[in-house]
């Protein structure tokens, strides 16, 4: 069957999909108070040298019809939880993109997390540590953060009554937050952090992963230049540089990923997610992959209303759908 385009933005509005809802204009909703998970209860690791002040800066203040929310100098990531009202028993982490100069907290988190949520997803947005603040780990640091993460939204799935399934954990990242979301997938078993709990007894590898418009290579002249420099410093070593390119990480038991970009995205260049696709291709990883004429960078769901770009949410839900994961 062929599905067109109308069609999937029917399927799209009918699941809450298709555009940030009139709810979301410029207040707090019921969703923004929603739960929060603390990554690292007892402080996160590698700390000694950080002298940064977390904040959040609103960017787009009222009477600007939506919020648009960045945090600088996180210190104490979480997550924030969006349950939906009928449960299908998969979770969601999404990461939001920023740079990694900051971590979008609306455009590229909050609204997306409502939108699936009313799809039937149970979501978590995470807050992540950014490499350039000073962390012991450097590079290593948000990586940190994404398998403390996918391991907590593990164990709520896993706890008794939750009603979530432990075997579906998806994971989304945007631009920086898609670089976060790939390592994770692709880097889900190496050992960056000492074990704090029972919950690091986990599995972090995702079971599906979504990455939009993500910051994928780190290597010259494709690298998005403002991520590079933050996360691997002015002047890295070739080495450096392949070890936090995702084409260069592709193996054969990544995540089924699906991968979705804008031939004119003049901020990180279409061909990151090509060369990830092949890379992940290469290594028999079952990969889909939308590549969309125009749509820019950073559409998230307020900037796609009248182009192509609009169905990708559909899209997302019905590749779900066909490998099982709703």
């Amino acid at each position: 069957m062929i599905i067109g385009r109308r069609t999937l933005v029917q399927g799209a509005l009918a699941a809450g999909l298709a555009g940030p809802a009139p709810a979301l204009a410029g207040q707090e909703t019921r969703e923004d108070m929603a739960a929060s998970i603390r990554l690292w209860p007892q402080g996160a690791p590698g700390g000694a040298g950080v002298t940064v002040v977390e904040e959040e800066t609103d960017r787009s203040p009222p009477p600007a019809p939506l919020r648009d929310r960045i945090i600088k100098g996180v210190r104490d990531p979480d997550l924030k939880v969006f349950r939906p009202k009928t449960p299908n028993g998969a979770s969601l982490l999404i990461a939001p993109g920023g740079g990694y100069r900051w971590v979008v907290r609306d455009k590229e988190g909050y609204e997306c997390a409502r939108a699936f949520a009313a799809a039937g997803l149970t979501v978590y947005v995470m807050s992540y540590r950014l490499p350039g603040d000073g962390w012991a780990a450097g590079p290593a640091t948000p990586l940190q953060d994404a398998q403390r993460a996918l391991r907590l939204v593990r164990r709520e799935a896993g706890r008794k009554g939750s009603g979530l399934d432990p075997a579906r954990i998806g994971l989304m990242g945007f631009s920086a937050g898609g670089h976060v979301a790939g390592c994770l997938s692709l880097m889900f078993d190496e050992a960056v952090y000492r074990p704090v709990d029972a919950a690091d007894r986990l599995s972090a590898r995702p079971d599906i992963s979504v990455l939009v418009y993500p910051v994928a290579t780190m290597r010259p002249p494709l690298a998005h230049a403002g991520s590079r420099q933050l996360l691997l410093g002015k002047d890295p070593t070739p080495e450096l540089e392949a070890r936090w390119s995702l084409e260069t990480r592709a193996r054969e038991d990544a995540p089924a990923t699906f991968l979705l970009h804008a031939a004119d995205d003049a901020s990180v260049p279409v061909e990151n997610s090509l060369a990830l696709e092949a890379a992940l291709r290469a290594k028999r990883v079952p990969t889909e992959m939308h590549i969309f004429g125009e749509g820019g960078h950073g559409f998230g769901l307020r900037f796609t209303h009248g182009k192509p770009v609009e169905v990708w949410p559909a899209l997302v839900l019905s590749w779900w759908k066909r490998r099982g994961f709703i």
